[in-house]
């Protein structure tokens, strides 16, 4: 950004590709327009949101030899080579044929790397994950939060403050989960593995949680948020929680929430993997197009 508050011009030349995606996926597009980008992009047919100056295209109707960047969703490419799409149906479906026509100077961007993408970098492919830099998932973890506390206030009958939170995982989402729900009053307490972690939650204040005290102590929770993208809300846990506690899970698809078993015991719970394209797109938006041109121009 220059002294007059402008966007400097740092991708011109460049040529991007963004295949789906959520609304922040919006802002992306025009933040990299500014940047000086020439933006291209595969389903958003449906969108009604202002695109002016993105070329919308289709996967069988481009030269992949034009492309230096390409930037899929945030949960990337299942294992059918699906690719989640908000503004168009169907979905797209793309193989790894497809992605082999672009050149090996291209950077693929993803969310994260799914089995689909770590075939692709086996086969040399130039894939990103922008979840594994520090610098996105912290900047991510703010408009998390904030859903978090936005899904709280809507899905619990008691206020915030003083309830009883209980947060699984201390990286780099739950510390900002943590200064949140404690900014707000919560009784908040945390379960890590680490020693390290233990000692760190225990310097924030909040209750440090180990693996023998982690039944008894969600006993009384009032909202449990998951942050571990494996199975750890097991129906062991489930059968201890107040049928009043609501599961929150954040962690990537499938989560780490017996879903079955906490709908059987009457407990709500939800998955809410991707938050920021949903409470905070336009600023979400702009922290991915920061990052991804730093990464491209650093890749000079």
């Amino acid at each position: 950004m220059n002294e007059h508050g402008q966007v400097m011009s740092v991708l011109t030349g460049k040529n991007v590709l963004i295949v789906g995606g959520d609304a922040r996926y919006f802002e992306l597009m025009k933040q990299l327009i500014l940047y000086d980008a020439s933006v291209y992009a595969i389903g958003f047919d449906d969108a009604t949101d202002d695109i002016d100056g993105v070329v919308l295209t289709t996967e069988q109707n481009i030269d992949h030899h034009l492309f230096d960047v390409v930037i899929l969703p945030i949960s990337g490419v299942d294992d059918k080579g699906n690719v989640d799409t908000h503004f168009r149906r169907p979905a797209i479906k793309l193989t790894h044929d497809w992605f082999g026509h672009f050149t090996k100077e291209c950077i693929i961007f993803t969310g994260i790397v799914t089995s689909f993408l770590k075939q692709l970098e086996r086969q040399h492919a130039n894939v990103m994950a922008l979840m594994d830099r520090d610098d996105i998932a912290i900047y991510n973890s703010i408009p998390t939060a904030e859903g978090a506390v936005m899904l709280a206030i809507q899905h619990t009958d008691v206020t915030i403050h003083d309830a009883n939170v209980v947060i699984l995982g201390y990286g780099r989402v739950g510390k900002t989960l943590v200064n949140t729900f404690q900014g707000l009053g919560a009784q908040v307490s945390v379960y890590a593995r680490q020693k390290r972690d233990l000692a760190r939650i225990y310097e924030a204040q909040a209750q440090p949680i180990t693996d023998e005290q982690l039944l008894s102590s969600i006993e009384g929770a009032d909202l449990l948020i998951n942050t571990i993208p494996k199975l750890i809300v097991t129906p062991e846990m489930i059968r201890v929680l107040p049928t009043s506690c609501f599961i929150l899970d954040l962690a990537s698809k499938p989560g780490g929430v017996d879903f079955r078993f906490a709908k059987k015991r009457g407990i709500e719970a939800m998955l809410a993997p991707s938050l920021p394209g949903l409470v905070a797109p336009k600023t979400a938006g702009k922290m991915l197009a920061h990052v991804i041109q730093t990464v491209v121009q650093d890749d000079k």
